[in-house]
Formats: structure tokens, sequence, C-alpha cells
């Protein structure tokens, strides 16, 4: 056995969109794996059996698997020489596989109708479009409205993602949506005659996080809003009867984050109503089936970095929401058979990436029907956690504390704090690499979910409003001091990682406190002026968190920057960020390199290219290792 090293990230295999069939008999789901030739990251679509575990490779290179309700098709999504995705389809007992859909901007979503006959599907509409090869001189582009790019999407204009219905046979396509806004989330009624989406065509979408549920007729026409009351609905599912919408969101404009959402069943021309969220952190995106014949809503719900199987009845309010199974684990992607007895989804512990699990809701009998990292977890098995809890400043902190491999009391080890971003995202019982390789390499690694974080519920995630670097930074510092109290860690070698909001946060932690011996900032957020003019979020993100806008809160946009702080900084910084980050845009990093290396502190800077926000997740393998690479070696050089 030995620990885990930032090049076993190529040998770790993903699995994701799980779908089970509607009679229950089988699964389906994409399984990646990065190519070491190629190094690409190679995706292939799985159906394996539920009764003898027997696996097929439907479709290699494909993504977004979709049964048909008799099970006899498969739908997936497959790109083109073009990189454009297009819906294909192939029967499930083999066959070869047709292309539907010729969308001149591809597809990024679809729903089959219930008779099988069509697909509703969402794609992007640019009225600026040009045809490949048809650019005779360098295009200028025109941005008419601050939302006109978007990280990894990049240059968007003013296109739309719209709703076009298809005929499954001939591939005849009919935009049914039109408008300023985005539509997605397509659901149908169960008779097939309307069609239920999320659409941001709301009042002030372009300075505001806003959407709504909408219903249409099949054939188009005018759609009508059902969610009056929300400021904010994600994904959407039908009641067997065809009357009612379960919808998750949030009705409070400060909720904004999808990773904490209520949930909510709706009726037309009704208001309303609130079945579940309170204590679980509704999971997004809702099954298709979630509600079942027999009249309870099943839904993923997460409560403090642990995710569970919940069931609640939205006709009987009185009894409590009924927990099927979960706990000491993160799960998505929920599917539902058509009876709502047997339910499947992905399954991750701390010392397990993932897994397709089924479980019998009956019973609550649940079994793993794959084990696609076995072999490596024997030869690199997880770290060790302990869960801290203590209070702070009126609020009980959680976090979480990983092991080197060997890991003996009487020894002394380095300590890495290691920062979450979003505000509001949050640590949790999942398998997280950068935790994995940081105790891999001989560290104790503290992962503290201050104020601000999901799943603790609203206002503990509002509680960071306005204050970034208030009671934050002090949660963080108070879970560092707990650990500087036992006598395996070594106080005088602290470091501290962040990647987008964990960089805002390590590059304040370096402006107001000296005892940390290395840094190691990734796509931070360094000054709020700037980036509230250049982020893809700034203003529909930056209003929120900062309080106000760019012209109305100059004095405190200053005042919470790390910026503003560079001449205090003590402490070695490792800056790293990609080149077309649109999110934190790379500026951001830029100003404080400057800054830094102006002052005379120790500061280096690695820009990544052709990266998005995301190229950790997405980018180019490579890159990811040379990140992790990198930053063990800032850590070694500084913190040993």
């Amino acid at each position: 056995m030995s620990p885990i090293k930032p090049e076993h990230i190529y040998n770790l295999v993903e699995v994701s969109a799980v779908e089970i069939a509607a009679d229950g008999s089988a699964v389906v789901f994409v399984r990646q794996a990065i190519n070491e030739e190629t190094m690409k990251r190679e995706s292939r679509i799985v159906v394996q059996s539920l009764a003898d575990g027997d696996a097929v490779d439907m479709a290699t290179g494909d993504s977004a698997p979709r049964l048909s309700a008799d099970g006899r098709t498969l739908a997936f999504l497959r790109s083109g020489e073009d990189d454009k995705k297009q819906v294909w389809v192939m029967p499930v007992d083999g066959g070869d596989a047709r292309q539907v859909t010729r969308l001149p901007d591809g597809v990024k979503d679809m729903a089959w109708s219930p008779d099988g006959s069509a697909f509703v599907v969402v794609s992007r509409v640019d009225p600026d479009r040009v045809e490949k090869g048809e650019e005779k001189a360098p295009r200028t582009q025109v941005a008419r409205r601050v939302r006109y790019r978007d990280d990894e999407g990049g240059w968007r204009g003013d296109a739309f993602s719209q709703l076009f219905l298809v005929d499954a046979v001939t591939g005849e396509a009919e935009q049914i949506t039109e408008g300023e806004g985005d539509h997605g989330a397509p659901a149908w009624s169960p008779d097939g005659s309307r069609i239920a989406f999320v659409t941001d065509c709301v009042e002030g979408r372009d300075f505001m996080r806003g959407s709504e549920v909408h219903v249409m007729e099949k054939a188009g026409g005018r759609s009508r809003c059902w969610s009056q009351g929300l400021s904010r609905a994600e994904s959407v599912a039908w009641s067997p009867d065809g009357m009612r919408l379960v919808v998750a969101g949030s009705p409070d404009a400060d909720v904004w984050d999808s990773r904490q959402s209520w949930l909510f069943v709706l009726e037309e021309d009704e208001a309303p109503l609130c079945v579940a969220g309170d204590v679980y952190t509704v999971v997004q995106p809702l099954a298709p089936r979630c509600w079942t014949p027999r009249g309870g809503i099943l839904f993923i719900g997460d409560r403090a970095g642990e995710s569970f199987l919940c069931r609640v009845n939205p006709d009987d309010l009185s009894l409590e929401n009924e927990v099927l199974g979960g706990g000491d684990r993160v799960c998505t992607g929920l599917s539902v058979d058509c009876a709502g007895g047997h339910v499947a989804m992905v399954m991750s512990s701390p010392v397990c990436p993932g897994d397709v699990v089924v479980m019998e809701v009956g019973t609550k009998h649940q079994r793993a029907v794959t084990a696609v990292n076995a072999e490596f977890l024997e030869a690199h098995p997880g770290a060790r956690v302990e869960k801290l809890v203590f209070d702070r400043g009126g609020e009980t902190i959680q976090a979480r504390v990983l092991f080197p491999q060997d890991f003996d009391e009487a020894r002394s080890y380095p300590l890495v704090l290691d920062i979450h971003g979003g505000p509001n995202g949050r640590f949790s019982d999942s398998y997280d690499v950068t935790h994995q390789i940081l105790a891999g390499a001989g560290y104790i690694v503290l992962a503290v979910n201050p104020r601000g974080s999901s799943s603790y519920g609203p206002e503990f995630l509002k509680a960071v409003l306005g204050d970034w670097g208030g009671e934050d930074f002090l949660d963080l510092m108070a879970g560092v001091d707990l650990l500087c109290e036992r006598s395996y860690v070594d106080a005088d070698r602290l470091g501290v990682h962040g990647y987008s909001y964990g960089g805002f946060m390590s590059g304040w932690i370096v402006g107001h406190d000296h005892r940390f011996k290395a840094a190691v900032i990734g796509a931070p957020c360094i000054n709020l002026h700037s980036m509230y003019g250049t982020s893809d979020i700034g203003v529909s993100f930056g209003e929120n968190q900062w309080q106000g806008s760019v012209l109305e809160n100059v004095e405190a946009l200053v005042k919470r920057s790390p910026l503003t702080y560079a001449s205090e900084v003590q402490t070695p910084v490792l800056l790293m960020h990609g080149e077309e980050d649109y999110r934190c845009p790379i500026e951001q990093a830029e100003q404080f390199f400057v800054a830094l290396k102006r002052q005379g502190k120790t500061v280096e800077f690695v820009r990544f290219p052709k990266s998005s926000h995301g190229f950790r997740r997405s980018g180019h393998p490579a890159l990811h290792v040379e990140y992790l690479d990198r930053m063990l070696s800032w850590l070694k050089r500084y913190c040993s």
C-alpha cells in the first residue's frame, strides 16, 4: 500500500449520470477515465443488468444517457467534428447508433416524450452565429447586456438557450420558446401534452439571479408561470396525475446557491407549498420520477456535509420527512423506477471516489453495483478522517481532519488549512482528491466549514453576506488554533491552500495572520472592485454577496479586498490561475502578483493556458496534475 500522489489521478475512474430503467431491471451510467496515451478524458455509456450484473458498453465518447419509457432505446449526446453535441439513439439490445438532431449550436439537454415519439431538447440560439469557414475577416464582438459571456462557455453575446420539439424519427426540430432568457430543465407531463421547464426570463435578469417554472402546451404557444413567490427554481418533475409539479428552489433571494434548496409543490394559480428543505437541503437535480405512484416524493437531502435519501408526503405534512438511508457519504444523481420501488444514485465517501448504488425503497436494502476503483483503492487506501465540532461566535462550526498514512501521535506533523470555494460550498463526506494527496504527502489536513457554507441551514449560509473576511475568517482561525493545541501538530509548519473563494480567503489570511509559512492561492478573488466588472457573475453574484454595486459600495469593496493588505503579507505566496477564467478573471491574480512583487514579497505566479475556472475538473488532465505537483513543491519548500 502507498499514499496517493498527483499522477494517480490518471488512474481514478468516475461514474455519473446514472439512470434506472422504468421497470427497475437495469441501470445506465457514464464511466469516465483518463487515457494516458492521448491525455484525454474518455467516457463510455454502460448498461448494467441488476439481475445478473452483466454490463455492456453501449457507446464510447458519449454523455447524458436517457432511456426511453419502454426501455428499448437509448438516447445520448455525441460530439461531432465541430465539437457540437447532438442527440443520437440506438437500440438497447444492440445495433447501430443513429443521429437524430442537427441543430446549428448543438444540444445541451434533452428529455424523451412519454410515448417515445419525440424529444424536447435545449439548444442555444445565436442570432449572430456565423457558419464555420464563412468568416472572411476578423469578427468583432458587440456586448449589449451585462451577461455577455460565461465561464467555460465563453462568449455568448445575444444568444439564449431555447427549447425545441424534435421528432425522434425524422429529426425535424421546431423551436417552441423564445425571448431574452435561458430555458432549460424540460419535463414532460405524464400524458405528453404539456412541458414544464425552468427559465430565467425574468425582470432584471442581467443584474440578479432569478428563475421561474413555466408550463406550456406541447405544440408551443404562450407559457404560464407556476412558481410565483419563489425567487429561484432549478429542476422540476410532474405528479403522476399531471395536476401538480414538484420543484427544487428557494423563496429567499439571498439564498441563490443551488446547494441550499427547498422542495415545493406547485399547482396552477396556487401559491407554492413548501414540503421539505428546512432540515435537509434538497440536492439538485430532482429525479424525473421522484413523485412516486403512491404519492411520496423521493429526494436526496444534505445535512452538515452528509447525504440522506428522504421521502416526504405532500398531502400529509404532519408527517416528518422519512429518512430511508444515508449518512457518512455524499449521494448525487438520484433516479427512480416507474413503481417507486427502487432507486439508483452515485455514492461517494471519504475513502471511495464514487460508485453506482441501488436501494430497494421498501426494505431500505442498499447495494453497490459497481466497484470501479476497487483495485486502485486497495493499493492506495484513503486517509483516515476525523470530524471536529466546536462553538465560536454563537455558531457551531464543523471541520474534517485528515491524517497521513501510518500516522503516529508521538510524531510531529505539518498542518495545511484547506479552504473551500463558494463561499457557499462545503467540505463533505466525499472523496476529495486534493485532501487525499496532501495527506499522502505527510500533512495533516484541516477542512473547516465556516459560516457561509451550505447544508447547515439558510441562516448559517447567509451569515457571510457583506462579511467576507469577517466572521468566516475567525471561524477558520479558531479551527487552526484548536488543531495547534494537539501535540502532534507542528505550529511552526503551517500552510494554507484555497481555490476561488478559498483563494480569496487564503489571500485575506496572509494579509492578516503571519503564522503560515506557505500559501498556495488558486484562482482567487483579490480586488472586489475590479472583479465586479470583469467576472461573468460580478453583478448578479457580487451585489448579493458584497451588499451593493461598485458605484455605491467603493469603500466596502476596497476594505474587503485582499489586495488592500498586500503590504502586510509575510508568507511566501504561490498564485495559480487559468488564463481563460471568466468567473474569477486572471487579472485578479495579476494584480496581487504585481502588488506583492513591488513590495519585495516572495511570490510566484503560474498561468495555466486555455483553462477556465473549473480547469482542475474539466480541463487538460496534465494541467491538474501540474497544479497539484506545484502545490506540493511549494509547501515542501517552506513547510518542511
